[in-house]
């Protein structure tokens, strides 16, 4: 019968230090970094921040030649909605990578 091995504390603790370091190192590397998005083929295009903030939005002026404000309206969440989704996704690989996966609250 084997005998049940206590965990070293201080290599818990070791370890649980390096991971909150790699979790600070990928979390400011995420808030450096821009996503960017388009819709209406081009027309419209929006650029977020990794901390999830609306940096910069493009219209082209041919897109309100027309004056459907409605499809420029559905442009412009489509674009912003798209951009926030590359945000979301490359923070949570990012994130993933040093968690092997655990999904710890707070963290995206």
């Amino acid at each position: 019968m084997a005998k049940y091995q206590q965990p070293n504390m201080n290599n818990l603790m070791k370890q649980a230090k390096k991971m909150q370091e790699m979790m600070a190192a990928a979390q400011e590397e995420i808030l450096a970094m821009e996503f960017e998005a388009s819709s209406g083929g081009g027309a419209v295009k929006a650029v977020v921040t990794g901390d999830r903030k609306l940096k910069s939005l493009f219209i082209d002026p041919d897109a309100m030649a027309d004056g459907d404000s409605e499809m420029l309206s559905d442009m412009i969440v489509a674009a912003v909605n798209e951009a926030l989704v590359k945000a979301d996704e490359t923070s949570a690989e990012k994130l993933g990578r040093v968690t092997g996966g655990l999904n710890i609250p707070g963290m995206r």
